[in-house]
């Protein structure tokens, strides 16, 4: 299988067996739920900024940043998706269109590398630090955040030609992924000290939400692998299921994840007197 040399998975799925009609349309259309939910979540992150106390105000505004970069990334990604497969009547199968682009899962890692520090960045906005600094673990989250999102858009070139590089640069970005959920967890830990008990449950439900939500991405990450890379029609289930996976992942670690953060916000400003009668005009 080297045909297509570093194409992704699905690319080399495209050029030997196809796509059924099904497999190839519940593709296109997760994609575009996708970008369609973060479309919604902009509009829902730009009519309720003033809910909360204008402290709080820079993970909402953050929020609206991670929903423009992610709706236009993802949409070029279901365009690029559409346009790299064409239908063969006679074997009524989609295979990879002649004199198109290849399919890339590189939008998503550009969509990350914008979005995860700033997603990161959010709940710092949100909480207060009784020991940790500030700027160290900003600085930490944007440094892990960003090596890990390189190391693994390296990595995913060699998902079908060089399984060892493709395992050596997997692991090198999930040891900044491990660094991230360590620092999270003391986030949300110091985050809870002395605030009201609703917000330290939203809180918890973040951290579930956040660990259950990344994890997603290493498992969508090794699917060709999970699912069999020379296993027959596992090979269109690997492809449907890894594009199902990075879209609930994107969806819950982006859109919920704000909103839960959005609730935290306003349980805090809340408790300190702020009432929506106060916003600025």
């Amino acid at each position: 299988m080297n045909e297509l040399g570093n194409a992704t998975f699905e690319n080399y799925v495209g050029l030997e067996q196809g796509f059924s009609e099904m497999a190839y349309q519940l593709t296109s259309h997760v994609l575009t739920l996708g970008y369609a939910c973060m479309l919604a979540g902009l509009l829902y992150f730009v009519l309720t900024i003033k809910n909360v106390a204008p402290k709080y105000r820079m993970s909402s505004i953050l929020s609206v940043v991670v929903m423009v970069s992610a709706f236009l990334l993802l949409y070029v990604q279901t365009e690029n998706w559409t346009d790299a497969f064409a239908f063969d009547k006679e074997k009524g199968r989609y295979f990879l269109a002649e004199g198109s682009d290849l399919f890339n899962n590189g939008y998503r890692y550009l969509n990350w590398l914008i979005d995860v520090p700033m997603l990161l960045f959010q709940i710092l906005f949100v909480v207060s630090l009784t020991r940790s600094n500030f700027s160290s673990v900003r600085n930490q989250f944007w440094f892990s955040g960003v090596m890990m999102i390189v190391t693994g858009y390296i990595g995913q070139y060699y998902e079908v030609t060089n399984l060892t590089a493709f395992a050596i640069w997997g692991a090198i970005s999930t040891v900044f992924f491990i660094h991230i959920l360590i620092l999270m967890r003391r986030v949300i830990k110091e985050g809870k000290e002395g605030i009201p008990d609703k917000a330290q449950k939203l809180l918890g439900s973040i951290w579930v939400l956040f660990l259950v939500s990344w994890m997603l991405y290493p498992g969508a990450y090794l699917m060709p692998h999970l699912l069999g890379i020379n296993g027959g029609l596992f090979n269109e289930v690997g492809v449907v299921a890894r594009e199902i996976t990075y879209t609930i992942a994107d969806i819950s670690s982006k859109v919920i994840y704000g909103v839960l953060l959005g609730l935290v916000a306003q349980s805090l400003s809340k408790a300190e007197g702020y009432t929506i009668e106060q916003q600025e005009l």
